[in-house]
């Protein structure tokens, strides 16, 4: 037979939160009160006794002294009350139940609040206290059709549905579709806490697959009861509080290769479900024991572990803290979370999974309890350090995972082995956050290791330089001219861009930016930028690339050359002037000069008293250079054109 416990078992936030901050507040103060249990376990509740925790049956019971309000939460007048007679007033109600303490107190005065959940437990009674409209207690879809039949409650006016937090989802779902059918005035909260949805969830599903559910948590408990509730729709199931009320009888009669699954409620603490397992085991393994011959039992009982031994265990649980497994002894094995793997962000079951053979290592027997602790870590770090120690021996580059920054650098697991990368090392510039690094995966070469303290450095940078180094080989024994590549802009010089094409920095001169006039690149592109280059050369000894962005197919000159000739007479706009003439735009891309001696047919001293940066002026093309791209333009050649004809017109 295997036992299965269900992921989502045991504590929840909420129950965590409430214990820590009654725990803390009882080391501060020496001792505390909760306003009635703080969970609705006896075992923790007997266990918090001997802390100082005390149950309080009223405020009065606590006056003078300091108070836990418990994560069921209690009514607004109830918190006021508290806080205006004890010492001190600690609030630990859920934030799952706070959160609907709001969605009900925000509710107008005229509307009304309908609280789906059973009236007498402490959560909707203090959810019902936060009200300040009318608010009605609801089992089930019925009572709600009550109201409205009755006239209680109008189909013409809004109400407010909220839900306890730890409500049966399926019966939810069930009732929310007929609500949104019949009253569509009513508008629905879901605020069933997501914990003890995946909790029910989990726990259908185990139970699907199981011949036995066995149901641990307090008998006041809601959610546990839910928990029992849904489960016996699907195989025979026990609720019991702890191991004490199991018994033999519970697998009389079931197949050989049965499962039994453990779901647990929300107060119900890990060593319970731990307990209740290994007793569960116990009495497996007597009645299996039971249909041994004598020699079997006789050799299965002499067989013993001791601390430090390797051994061979069999993953026949998993729970959200550890992995429960066999290994041929009376005892039950369990490796805690931490002593599973190096990776602070696993889960168990991302570690292993049941039926999974592992090697481990015993830290501790426990004969008293019939346990057996035990690491698997300790393992996977030495054989992780002889593959370590293998690959830089052989300068290998290995691949893990950043799992953690701390002080100086960060943490990377790679074969179950943590390795320190120093800040230095990470590659991550000084403005840079360490943090960004975490749970990426990332190569690194081995630079130190201490095999004595089980210490392992690493670095990012020497990695990424082999890299860099190989793709740098690579890019020189392939570039060729012509070849284009999609480049980023690293820097903006007044002479033109540096552009990364992958391996190494490009030149992209301001002339070879555009075909049109620039006057600096940053009037082109910025920092960042995506740009597509041509390189028009290179070399490797100096390593260095020229590139261009121009392209090619956009020459503006091969338009110009196919719809412009010598003597055409054309508009053009000047666009710079200098001591020996003005250039021209023609098209966008193309100028032509017009030198100082064609400007006019009289002389010429000072272009600017003729002309002016913007201005169109009527020119004639008078040599057309192609191999070149120059084109020379003359304002002198119109006005000698015009001479002849204004003399004609004279005679």
């Amino acid at each position: 037979m295997l036992i299965e416990i269900a992921d989502k078992s045991g504590f929840c936030f909420g129950v965590e939160r409430a214990i820590e901050l009654t725990e803390q507040a009882a080391e501060k103060h020496g001792e505390v009160y909760t306003l009635g249990p703080l969970i609705h376990n006896e075992t923790v509740t007997d266990s918090l006794e001997k802390k100082g925790i005390h149950i309080a049956a009223d405020i009065e019971q606590a006056a003078g002294k300091p108070l836990v309000i418990r994560s069921h939460g209690v009514t607004r007048k109830v918190q006021e009350q508290a806080e205006a007679v004890c010492s001190d007033c600690i609030d630990a109600t859920c934030p799952f139940v706070k959160k609907i303490h709001k969605i009900v107190s925000e509710q107008p005065e005229g509307a009304a609040v309908i609280i789906l959940g059973d009236e007498k437990h402490p959560e909707v009674i203090g959810i019902k206290g936060h009200a300040r409209c009318r608010a009605f207690v609801c089992k089930d879809f019925a009572d709600i059709k009550a109201l409205f039949d009755s006239g209680t409650l109008s189909l013409d006016k809004d109400a407010a549905l909220v839900i306890q937090t730890t409500f049966d989802r399926g019966r939810f779902l069930e009732y929310s579709q007929e609500i949104r059918k019949h009253y569509s005035r009513v508008t629905i909260y879901d605020t069933i806490c997501s914990a003890t949805s995946e909790r029910q969830k989990n726990a259908e599903e185990l139970a699907k697959r199981a011949e036995l559910m066995i149901v641990v948590g307090g008998k006041h408990s809601s959610n546990t009861g839910k928990l029992a509730e849904i489960c016996a729709r699907h195989c025979t199931t026990v609720f019991v509080e702890n191991a004490a009320e199991l018994s033999k009888r519970l697998v009389k009669g079931l197949r050989s290769d049965s499962i039994i699954g453990i779901t647990a409620g929300a107060s119900t603490p890990a060593y319970t479900i731990r307990e209740v397992h290994r007793t569960m085991d116990e009495i497996i393994k007597t009645n299996e024991n039971e249909e041994l011959d004598f020699a079997s039992m006789l050799e299965q009982s002499f067989r013993r572990v001791y601390t430090n031994n390797r051994v061979k265990a069999t993953v026949v649980g998993i729970n959200k803290n550890e992995a429960v497994v066999e290994l041929g002894t009376k005892q039950t094995g369990y490796i805690p979370l931490d002593e599973l793997t190096n990776d602070p962000n696993a889960t168990v079951a991302d570690v292993v999974s049941i039926g999974d053979e592992i090697d481990a290592i015993v830290t501790k027997v426990d004969d008293s309890n019939g346990v057996i602790f035990l690491s698997k870590k300790k393992v996977d770090s030495a054989l992780g350090m002889e593959k370590i120690a293998a690959s830089k021996e052989a300068n290998e580059t290995l691949e893990g995972v950043v799992s953690a920054a701390v002080k100086g650098g960060v943490i990377v697991i790679t074969n179950g082995t943590r390795v320190f990368i120093p800040a230095s090392q990470t590659g991550v510039p000084r403005s840079g956050k360490l943090e960004d690094l975490v749970k990426k995966t990332v190569q690194f070469k081995v630079i130190e290791i201490n095999e004595q303290r089980g210490r392992v450095v690493g670095s990012i940078r020497q990695a990424n330089r082999e890299v860099r180094d190989a793709e740098k080989a690579k890019f020189w024994e392939s570039i060729e001219v012509g070849q284009k590549f999609e480049g980023e802009v690293r820097s903006i010089e007044d002479y033109g861009v540096f552009v990364d094409i992958g391996a190494v920095d490009g030149l992209v001169r301001t002339s070879e930016l555009t075909w049109n006039r620039v006057s600096h690149p940053k009037d082109i592109v910025s920092i960042g930028d995506k740009i597509t280059v041509i390189v028009k050369s290179y070399d490797p000894e100096k390593k260095r690339v020229s590139l261009s962005a121009k392209d090619p197919d956009e020459n503006p000159w091969t338009k110009f050359v196919a719809d412009y000739a010598v003597d055409d007479v054309i508009k053009a706009t000047v666009v710079s002037i200098t001591e020996f003439g003005a250039f021209a735009q023609i098209i966008p891309g193309v100028d032509g000069l017009i030198h100082i001696s064609q400007i006019s047919t009289e002389r010429v001293t000072n272009i600017a008293n003729v002309l002016a940066v913007g201005q169109e002026v009527d020119v004639k093309i008078i040599d057309i250079d192609a191999d070149k791209n120059r084109v020379s333009l003359s304002m002198k050649a119109l006005m000698e054109d015009a001479a002849p004809a204004e003399e004609t017109d004279a005679e």
